[in-house]
């Protein structure tokens, strides 16, 4: 697992090592450039007030060139004078001689593997050369650099040991905001406190307290919809139960036949209920979502209605298609069977003998329109966005003659609708009788 305090710490650390490398390299360079430059003036200033008459009238003794070999380990200043006929007339040490450009100015000669700085002064006839060996330069500026970095050096740990205290002092709020999250109990949903937390950690709370308000959303939603489906399925489980008591209590073979069909019936509308509600189940967000595809709107209308023609025929319901115009939508064919299933089911359950349901698929630039109008009691205006709600029936429909509705049918049409980008609206059925679902798909979706 990473830590951001080891990380921060182990970041700064090697930031701060890096900087006092850079420092070191930076100050010995600069140290160098400055002894040099140093020196530099020096031989300068050597040159110019060295006396070549009073050096040459003092000359020591001419050598043999077998004599003339530097000394090992020169680390004085080397002076030397040359004549206009390039004939060595003066040395300061036996053997040191190297011959230069006797030219005015500085140069850089290696000579047996050493390499030397020299400046030449040339005054009348004569050039006189005086040179410092440049490994002594650099040794100079190492000691010089390391004497202006021992401070730093020694800074070092301190600086370490308040990089550590910073971050766990910077960390603090962090530690503070985890321990309180921790000690939460399960169903505790309140808001985490923003004042007084740093600039940094007040999204972080912000996201945490969306977060549990989406949380205490969904949970409060599941146990609506527990305690809900448990109310519902209550009354035809004991409708049910009784219906068995009245089957074994008939007294005649009519009798009986009738309660067995009423159970039939109760079966019939208890399964219906279990069915929808594992749907909204399985439309819920956390519900892993299906792959879109083309839907042929108008096909899938189409065998909607082939499906429930029976239904339709047994209660004398004209049942049929008004209209369709090719339309195809993106989406999940299964799903949008569910949507039109639930419609029409509702539809053919409400409507009364000799009525009327049909289907009407349309496509203009709005984007493709799916609508289902029936002859039922309808819906009034006032109760039109509180059906979408789990189990709400409408006071026209309860006092339908078949009410056996779970209140989940327009709930899951709406679901299936969001799922899909599109927009459920309802209105009333042909000459204001009755209720027309209209399901429009955004544009973007054909």
């Amino acid at each position: 697992m990473t830590s951001i305090r080891r990380t921060l710490l182990a970041w700064l650390l090697a930031g701060l090592l890096a900087v006092a490398l850079l420092a070191t390299a930076l100050t010995y360079v600069e140290t160098k450039r400055e002894v040099g430059e140093l020196f530099d003036l020096q031989l300068k200033q050597l040159a110019y007030s060295t006396r070549i008459d009073d050096l040459l009238r003092g000359r020591q003794p001419s050598l043999a060139p077998s004599e003339r070999r530097p000394a090992a380990g020169v680390s004085e200043i080397v002076t030397q004078i040359w004549d206009r006929d390039g004939v060595l007339v003066y040395w300061s040490q036996p053997g040191a001689g190297f011959r230069v450009p006797a030219t005015e100015g500085y140069s850089n000669v290696v000579r047996d593997g050493r390499e030397w700085r020299v400046y030449t002064h040339v005054a009348g006839s004569h050039a006189l050369q005086v040179a410092h060996a440049l490994d002594e330069r650099r040794e100079i500026a190492a000691q010089t650099a390391l004497r202006a970095l021992l401070p730093l050096a020694a800074l070092i740990p301190f600086l370490a040991v308040l990089v550590w205290y910073a971050v766990g002092r910077g960390l603090r709020p962090l530690d503070a905001m985890s321990r309180a999250v921790a000690r939460r109990r399960p169903d505790a949903m309140a808001p985490l406190p923003e004042s007084g937390l740093p600039s940094e950690l007040q999204p972080l709370a912000a996201s945490l307290n969306a977060l549990l308000a989406r949380l205490d959303a969904t949970l409060s939603a599941q146990r609506r919809f527990t305690a809900d489906a448990a109310h519902e399925l209550r009354t035809p489980l004991a409708a049910l139960k009784l219906q068995v008591e009245l089957a074994e209590r008939a007294p005649d073979g009519p009798t009986r036949t009738a309660a067995l069909a009423e159970l039939k019936r109760g079966v019939d509308r208890a399964a219906r209920l279990t069915e929808q509600l594992l749907t909204l189940a399985r439309l819920e967000p956390e519900a892993p979502t299906r792959a879109f595809g083309d839907v042929d709107l108008s096909a899938l209308a189409r065998d909607a209605v082939v499906a429930r023609a029976p239904l339709a025929l047994d209660k004398r319901i004209d049942l049929g298609v008004a209209r369709t115009t090719p339309a195809t939508v993106r989406g999940d064919p299964a799903s949008l069977a569910m949507l039109l299933a639930n419609r029409l089911d509702n539809a053919l359950r409400y409507t009364p003998e000799g009525g009327r349901v049909d289907v009407a698929v349309d496509d203009d630039r709005a984007g493709a329109v799916l609508t289902v109008t029936d002859t039922g009691p309808g819906i009034p205006a006032a109760e039109r966005e509180r059906v979408f709600e789990r189990f709400h029936r409408g006071t026209a429909a309860g006092d339908a003659a078949d009410a056996g509705g779970s209140g989940l049918g327009l709930s899951i049409v709406r679901r299936i609708a969001d799922a899909h980008g599109a927009t459920v609206t309802l209105g009333d059925g042909p000459d204001r009788h009755g209720l027309a679902v209209t399901v429009r798909f955004a544009s973007n979706q054909t």
